[in-house]
């Protein structure tokens, strides 16, 4: 059956609607819905698909393009710096040893050498798209498995780069198929300039990262359409992606190259929540794909062989991925879910193979075989990580780190923020001020660009987004958060995002603004207590309480509120001389900022040493409690 690529697109977006809440219902990853819906409509099931399954495929291969874009941007440059020792300590062994083994399997199956190390290398990859969609469902990627297994597949990707330049040197030749699938615009220069083309590639990447693309968004930002900001997205998306391209990188890589470049800008959040929409469809659209090419003509003609093939790789990646956790003192139960999660060939094969038949390093035959074994492994991880969670992880749960401690590779011990700032103005900078003199982080969004930038430059990590959004406040945390706080000037907005987060995430303790006492009779007929109307001291009094909400003693807490005024009216003078002043201004903020902190942390170091909460303050705290 013939099928146009509109119609097919149809097919698979349908499919996917019916069979990923089948498969969440019986307790299933949704990939499995995915995978399983695209054999149904595929050309060996129901023939519902004609012969543009590979171009929606490729098209769809988008996806994982965004999905590290998204990665990046939750990746502070600092932090990528950090990771390094683990993404070429894991990934570099992972590598090696994967590629060793599986070349002595085959070689000792009777393959010739060079066809031997093609396919190895091919399969040393795994999926980027299947192990990062599972992370993120299972909210993983925080944990020891977690990171271990974001650093090999960063590494992968790089990896990538040498595989295709290899290739062409184990076939002693160069393909005359100019319109392959590996667009390589400088292959016919020399090998040291094409080395000196990547790294220019990638300073080029880091400059526009830092001098074009924040200010460009500040320009995009003040038209206040959100569709023109949506459109930026994707600009920039797909623009890096086509230079990495051009000069022989990974689109991928690219992509997650110019997400951490963004991810200390003040439209991380609100990029989060422009492109994660398009990333979802097209990881769904990628993954039905996968399901579509599985051939099981193929499969039927030889399936001892192929099946056989299929579970080599996955013994041989499980045991050396299994072997890698160990070594770096990963514990057990996560080194399994490390095996696991990566023991799958990735999606990148399916390009490789490709590229290693154009290349006359195998066959067509031999081609559509290792193209099944890739798909299977695809199908199968799934699974096996359900039996892991299922069957073996329950085993080793005593080994499970708690929360509390669990060490991260990325920076330390890092905990999920769990307090949310919408609105950083006269009322909200107040919250914000006395949270941040007193060592307690936020999410700050605020819709202002002109603000952000200000408040940036004085030292406060504030972001660009649109609270009233869904998308925007996930990007924030808002499903991890406990506490927030809304001091937007616009009531309507307050009252909007309340009423909201109230349905959807009724956990979160709410603190709101209120403009005056109609306002406040509104909240509290909907339920939130937690009121605030407009003055210095009820800004004050609000930060009083989201301290003693954060596990701060109610005494100590309004004693640290109490000099916050006091320090704050000394610095509104000092301020309003050096109004006339840009650069005055600027410097004497940071200045009284500073010392704010340094005061009360003073303050607060006086207080405990003097033993001030003696028992009729803990009478006190009981009496408010």
């Amino acid at each position: 059956m013939e099928t146009s690529l509109a119609m097919n697109t149809l097919l698979f977006l349908g499919v996917a609607i019916i069979m990923v809440p089948l498969a969440r219902k019986f307790g299933l990853s949704s990939v499995i819905g995915y995978i399983a819906g695209g054999i149904i409509i595929g050309p060996y099931v129901l023939k519902l698909t004609g012969r543009n399954v590979n171009d929606i495929m490729h098209a769809s291969e988008f996806g994982v393009i965004m999905l590290l874009f998204l990665v990046g941007l939750e990746l502070e440059p600092r932090k990528f710096w950090d990771m390094r020792k683990k993404i070429v300590g894991l990934g570099l062994t992972q590598m090696l040893l994967t590629i060793s083994l599986l070349f002595l399997v085959f070689m000792i199956f009777g393959w010739r050498l060079d066809k031997a190390i093609a396919i190895a290398m091919c399969f040393a990859l795994s999926s980027t798209a299947i192990v990062l969609q599972t992370l993120q469902e299972k909210n993983n990627l925080k944990t020891l498995a977690g990171e271990a297994s974001f650093s090999t597949l960063l590494f992968q990707d790089i990896a990538v780069i040498p595989i295709l330049a290899i290739l062409p040197l184990i076939a002693h030749y160069k393909t005359r198929d100019h319109d392959n699938e590996i667009q390589v615009l400088i292959q016919t220069l020399p090998e040291w300039m094409q080395f000196a083309t990547v790294i220019l590639g990638v300073i080029v990447l880091i400059l526009l990262g830092r001098y074009v693309f924040v200010p460009f968004l500040r320009y995009v930002s003040k038209s206040g359409m959100a569709e023109l900001l949506t459109a930026s997205s994707l600009f920039l998306v797909i623009g890096v992606s086509e230079l990495m391209v051009a000069i022989g990188m990974s689109p991928a890589l690219g992509a997650f190259l110019a997400g951490v470049m963004l991810a200390n800008s003040e439209f991380r959040h609100e990029l989060e929540a422009q492109i994660d929409p398009f990333k979802g469809l097209l990881l769904a659209v990628f993954f039905v794909s996968v399901g579509s090419t599985m051939n099981f003509n193929i499969i039927q003609e030889d399936p001892l062989f192929i099946f056989g093939t299929a579970f080599i790789v996955l013994i041989i990646k499980f045991i050396v991925l299994f072997s890698i956790g160990k070594f770096f003192k990963i514990d057990t139960s996560q080194s399994l879910f490390y095996a696991f999660a990566l023991s799958q060939v990735g999606e990148f094969a399916f390009v490789l193979i490709n590229y290693s038949s154009n290349l006359y390093l195998i066959s067509p035959e031999l081609n559509a075989q290792m193209m099944a074994v890739t798909a299977i492994t695809m199908c199968i991880t799934p699974f096996l990580l359900i039996i892991n969670d299922k069957l073996i992880t329950p085993k080793f749960i005593k080994e499970i780190p708690d929360a509390e401690n669990d060490f991260n590779i990325l920076d330390g011990s890092i905990r999920q923020k769990k307090i949310i700032i919408v609105g950083f103005g006269h009322f909200g900078s107040t919250v914000g001020r006395l949270l941040k003199a007193n060592k307690i982080s936020a999410t700050v969004l605020d819709r202002d660009s002109d603000r952000v930038k200000l408040l940036r430059s004085y030292g406060f990590k504030v972001y660009y987004g649109d609270a009233t959004k869904i998308p925007t406040l996930r990007a924030a945390g808002i499903e991890d958060a406990e506490i927030l706080v809304l001091c937007l000037d616009d009531a309507d907005d307050n009252k909007f995002i309340a009423d909201l987060v109230r349905e959807q995430y009724p956990k979160v303790k709410i603190f709101v603004r209120a403009k005056n006492r109609i306002d406040a009779y509104n909240y509290l007929n909907n339920g939130i207590n937690n009121i605030y109307r407009e003055t210095l001291g009820t800004a004050v009094d609000m930060a009083v309480d989201v301290l003693h909400e954060s596990g701060m003693r109610k005494y100590a807490a309004r004693r640290l509120g109490q000099r916050f005024m006091a320090i704050d009216k000394e610095s509104i003078r000092k301020l309003a001389k050096a109004e006339e002043d840009d650069e005055i201004h600027l410097f004497t903020t940071k200045e009284i900022l500073q010392r704010e902190e340094e005061l009360l942390a003073y303050d607060n170091l006086n207080f405990e040493n003097k033993q001030w909460e003696d028992s009729s303050n803990d009478e006190e705290d009981q009496a408010d409690k």
